[in-house]
């Protein structure tokens, strides 16, 4: 790519501008930007960019990290881009330190559905914990979920939630999208066919039909927190260091205000093949309360956390429909819809529909 291809917010001008707001630049100025990488993610565009600047910039940074929407998904997933950037502009400096990376810059043109942020660049001191799909070892998931559980009781029961962070679905908001997804579900079940079993074509008539009773846990707004939405651990960045529990967390397009356990549900139960969450699951779920209550979260025991793991595991039987829904490749909600289904079967989870 030469400098003609950049994004707009990538320009020299465009960039001085942004660096100056963040409040990292005095009277330097950029004067020449180059692409490091550049990478196609599933939905999104990643480039590393290498910044020179003409005149004194000691704080600026000397690389960073530009997002933008792929084309494909632009429109389709715009506000999911446009959710990510309110995130980083107005929460992400909220957040403990050394949580979440530093960002720069964001905004959202609602006309042209396109977005973009400026993030700080890792790349040096961290990495992915494991290549995609291989789960993370021992060590480093158990630092994965310490690192959710700090950012989970970092809003736990917040009074700014819902009030001037995010917003709590009312039960007429939640009514209206149970409809939605179960219009998904017939369409997902039609596309299917013979692929669909009718013992799971059965539960997910069970699971429609009991959704306003599940949702009795989260419209009591007790026990809540910011939730990521995707945290996959491939939203994570471990630090290069071994001795290091520096983990950070990235990717927020999903944030919402939710139960904590619908996170480590997605982690887990939607992630790892029965062998492997055998071998996970109670240890993480133990590590994961471990850091609630050493970050300071209180009142919330540890079957509890029990309690709303099950629910969150049978909650996310909705993913795969989901995912098809927006053209996910089925490479991963067909692999999601399998191991799902295996972890509602091991931990008895039909039972909450009766």
């Amino acid at each position: 790519m030469t400098s003609t291809d950049l994004p707009s917010a990538a320009e020299p001008t465009a960039l001085t501008a942004t660096m100056r707001e963040a409040g990292v630049l005095d009277s330097g100025a950029v004067s020449e930007v180059a692409v490091v990488s550049d990478r196609p993610m599933l939905v999104s565009r990643i480039l590393r960019l290498g910044l020179t600047y003409a005149g004194n910039a000691p704080d600026a940074p000397k690389t960073l990290i530009l997002k933008t929407p792929l084309p494909a998904f632009a429109k389709t997933l715009w506000r999911g881009g446009r959710h990510e950037v309110t995130f980083y502009r107005e929460l992400a400096r909220l957040m403990p330190p050394s949580l979440v990376p530093a960002c720069f810059g964001g905004a959202w043109n609602e006309e042209a559905l396109t977005w973009h942020l400026l993030l700080e660049d890792l790349t040096d001191t961290h990495q992915m914990a494991t290549q995609w799909p291989l789960p993370p070892s021992v060590p480093r998931a158990e630092a994965i979920v310490r690192a959710l559980a700090r950012l989970h009781a970092a809003w736990w029961d917040d009074p700014r939630l819902g009030v001037s962070v995010g917003s709590f679905a009312t039960p007429e908001q939640m009514t209206e999208h149970g409809e939605v997804f179960a219009g998904h579900y017939q369409r997902f079940a039609d596309h299917m066919g013979d692929r669909l079993s009718a013992e799971r074509r059965a539960i997910y008539d069970r699971f429609i039909a009991a959704m306003p009773r599940l949702l009795e846990r989260y419209h009591a707004r007790r026990h809540l927190s910011i939730a990521h939405g995707d945290a996959h651990v491939w939203n994570f960045l471990v630090p290069k260091d071994a001795g290091s529990d520096d983990v950070r967390v990235f990717d927020f397009d999903n944030w919402r205000i939710n139960i904590p356990a619908q996170d480590l549900a997605y982690m887990i139960a939607l992630h790892l093949y029965p062998e492997r969450r055998a071998a996970l699951e109670r240890p993480l779920l133990d590590c994961y309360h471990e850091a609630l209550v050493a970050h300071g979260v209180t009142g919330y025991d540890r079957p509890a956390l029990d309690r709303d793991y099950r629910h969150a595991v049978l909650w996310h039987i909705t993913k795969p429909v989901w995912h098809w829904v927006i053209e996910i490749p089925p490479v991963i909600w067909w692999n999601h819809l399998e191991r799902i289904f295996l972890a509602v079967d091991d931990l008895g989870c039909r039972d909450l529909l009766d």
